[in-house]
């Protein structure tokens, strides 16, 4: 806990004065807010709400560092907006950031409180996904584009299509990535999707989870006569 606030809270509590109540109650309780706020702030990117780059830096290594304590997987996505520097040539700055404003909403509603959504930089952004594989990651990207795709920004009498591309990865507990590695990991498989021509979800192979039968068509051919026997009776 950060000490100032600590000593704050101690005062607020006892009072040096010894009043009953506190004269200086009220300016702590006051101080104690602008720090919560200012803190808030460090954290926080103005234009979109979202957690910014520095909270991103330092929130990386920790949620990495939980998945090897957990062994639970821990996904990340990083989004770039399609073609956003024609966009601001074409519409203008100030538009632009509505549009980097309007993205930062489809993610909030896209997204479980308990992952962490950044602005990592300009049109980019990033998705922690805590206790999240690649595959249930993936999913969850593909709807976000499809999201965005079909959701154009408003603008006067007329709507302005944005499309995005994407990459996710994950890691786990037995990976050996540090978190610039893991960050440049995913990086590569959004410059895949641009590559492919934007608007699109790129990442590993997700393996197969069906399992392949090893019954073969004479015990099966058993099997059914078995129980249509026995729905005969």
């Amino acid at each position: 806990m950060d000490s100032s606030h600590s000593f704050i809270d101690s005062v607020s509590l006892s009072c040096a004065q010894g009043d009953t109540p506190c004269k200086f109650q009220q300016e702590l309780e006051l101080l104690r807010k602008e720090i919560d706020s200012l803190k808030e702030q460090v954290r926080t990117d103005a234009l979109t709400g979202l957690y910014n780059y520095r909270f991103f830096s330092d929130a990386l290594p920790l949620e990495m560092e939980r998945a090897r304590r957990s062994f639970q997987p821990l996904s990340l996505i990083v989004l770039d907006i399609d073609h956003f520097k024609m966009f601001n040539d074409r519409w203008g700055h100030e538009l632009g950031n509505q549009a980097l404003v309007h993205i930062a909403k489809l993610i909030g509603l896209t997204f479980r409180k308990l992952d962490l959504a950044c602005r990592f930089g300009g049109e980019e952004f990033v998705i922690l996904l805590p206790n999240t594989d690649l595959r249930q990651a993936s999913q969850v990207a593909e709807r976000l584009r499809e999201t965005i795709a079909s959701t154009p920004l408003p603008y006067g009498q007329e709507s302005i299509s944005i499309t995005a591309s994407i990459g996710v990865d994950e890691f786990r507990g037995n990976h050996s990535d540090s978190p610039e590695g893991f960050l440049e990991r995913v990086d590569a498989w959004l410059y895949q999707a641009k590559h492919a021509g934007r608007n699109c979800v790129r990442g590993p192979q997700i393996e197969s989870t069906e399992t392949i039968s090893t019954v073969t068509l004479e015990e099966k051919d058993a099997l059914f006569g078995v129980f249509g026997d026995t729905a005969d009776q």
